[in-house]
């Protein structure tokens, strides 16, 4: 009788899936990073759209010249702060990006060795039913010739 399968890259199988896991895990962190970020330049926009919103008066209404500086003044630092915003969104974007590639390739190296895994069970089942074939045809030529034996000493 064959014994157990027993792959032999099991450990290394283990260590591979446990790879995959902390990738998964690590692009979901630089998903969440890249969506505060991009969460962040949307609230900065917003801002923006509101001071340029309150600077607007009715048509018979005077200007209010401080108003108006102090409005500019916030506009520029609001422009300064979405620049720098989006420059944190695109560093994010390109972590979600590497961290997509070191997923792929986590999933591929553990691919790799689950399908080897496959077929090294499925060799061994072969190899068990091969036996089993050999095992059940060695009774059947023995139970043949006991019966043929006995027959020919009566």
């Amino acid at each position: 009788m064959a014994a157990r399968f027993r792959f032999r890259l099991e450990s290394l199988l283990r260590v591979r899936v446990a790879l995959e896991e902390e990738a998964k895990r690590r692009l979901a962190v630089a998903i969440l990073a890249r969506d505060r970020a991009a969460a962040r330049v949307e609230e900065l926009r917003q801002a923006q759209r509101e001071a340029l919103e309150s600077r607007r008066t009715a048509p018979n209404e005077a200007v209010d010249l401080d108003r108006w500086r102090a409005t500019e003044r916030y506009l520029l630092v609001v422009e300064r702060r979405i620049d720098q915003a989006l420059e944190v969104l695109r560093e994010a974007e390109a972590r979600v990006a590497e961290a997509r590639k070191a997923l792929l390739k986590a999933h591929q190296d553990q691919l790799v060795l689950q399908r080897l895994k496959e077929r090294r069970q499925e060799q061994h089942a072969l190899e068990r039913l091969r036996e089993e074939i050999r095992e059940t045809d060695e009774i059947a030529v023995l139970r043949y010739h006991f019966t043929h034996s006995n027959a020919s000493n009566r």
